[in-house]
């Protein structure tokens, strides 16, 4: 990657009062031997195509958290020939690899802070969102969290792990809001879970409940077929970040869109937002009037051991929402809402 998408030494000797900046610049930018993906230009794609990135830390050995972050921007760099409207970054990872990590109350920031500053030039400069995922503080507490940064450099908020583990808490963590927060993009509402959180169910189902369009998994570990679940419970796409690979983003459907490797410590691919999940019956009996009007406009995917299927718009003039409604058909959450409605309604007449 070509120096002008390096990170600014303006940036960087902005990043930290204490010598972050200094000691990220003493060092040598590392050699990639991986070949550049083929751009994808913003322009050819469908209105609400969103590419999500997300960036796996191994083989990342490092004994300080400026030499993470030096080394885990030219991996970022390496994804930008996609053009990434968003990237995630692993749990708390300028500190995840060390085998000493230093005291709360010198690494916990109140951003934008010393590393934040840091990504927000990047995210600026690249016109991406960034969930940075790093300790906060606020009013004498510490916090494992994901700031949420815009393409315009500007925080916009962050999510507080609900549910850290024992040790976190014992380790002086303290457990966020038990109701998670979802964030308004220039692409769609999203929300945040953090690693632990996966053993939880309700606040995946208040990020659903809440609008989220997509949800992103900063972890210290893979979550493996956890969050392939998630995704098709919740009927919303999942995009992990971890310490280990396979980092992954996984589609509505459970089903893996892009996933990093050994030779490849990054993933990034689109996910189509106009895409919903359809009760199957009675509203199959006018599929073929949708396949009639909207022949390839329209893709339509049948799920029949599970009586589902998926609607996705493959053109840009579509919008799925208003075919549902042309045709009268309701989404799988609509569908399932009405009938838990008419269910409580027979509940409280009975009672």
């Amino acid at each position: 990657m070509g120096p002008k998408n390096r990170i600014s030494r303006r940036t960087l000797l902005t990043a930290s009062s204490a010598g972050l900046a200094a000691t990220i610049l003493k060092a040598p930018a590392q050699a990639h031997a991986q070949d550049k993906p083929m751009p994808v230009k913003r322009a050819n794609r469908l209105p609400r195509e969103v590419w999500a990135a997300t960036v796996s830390l191994e083989r990342l050995e490092v004994t300080t958290p400026e030499e993470m972050i030096r080394r885990i921007i030219p991996r970022m760099e390496e994804i930008l020939p996609y053009e990434p409207d968003i990237i995630c970054l692993p749990e708390v990872f300028p500190y995840m690899m060390l085998s000493k990590r230093p005291p709360l109350s010198e690494c916990a920031e109140d951003p934008p802070g010393p590393v934040t500053r840091t990504f927000a030039d990047f995210a600026k400069k690249n016109n991406c969102y960034i969930i940075c995922s790093i300790y906060t503080k606020e009013n004498g507490k510490f916090y494992n969290a994901a700031v949420v940064i815009d393409r315009k450099g500007l925080v916009i908020g962050q999510y507080r792990k609900i549910r850290p583990t024992v040790g976190e808490i014992e380790n002086g963590i303290t457990p966020g809001p038990p109701k998670p927060p979802v964030f308004d993009t220039d692409f769609g509402r999203i929300g945040i879970q953090i690693c632990f959180d996966v053993n939880w169910y309700e606040g995946w189902r208040q990020i659903s409940d809440a609008g989220a369009e997509m949800v992103f998994w900063p972890s210290a570990f893979v979550g493996g077929r956890m969050l392939n679940a998630m995704a098709w419970i919740n009927k919303y796409p999942i995009i992990t970040s971890t310490r280990w690979g396979p980092t992954r983003i996984i589609d509505i459907t459970g089903d893996d869109i892009a996933v990093s490797g050994h030779f490849q410590h990054w993933a990034c691919g689109p996910i189509n937002l106009e895409k919903v999940f359809i009760h199957l019956w009675p509203y199959v009996r006018v599929f073929p009037d949708v396949r009639a009007k909207y022949g390839r406009k329209v893709n339509i995917t049948i799920l029949n051991e599970e009586d589902w299927a998926v609607f996705e718009s493959r053109d840009p003039d579509v919008k799925i929402h208003d075919v549902l409604k042309e045709f009268d058909i309701p989404t799988h959450k609509q569908h399932i809402r009405t009938a838990q409605q008419r269910q409580e309604k027979q509940w409280k007449e009975q009672s």
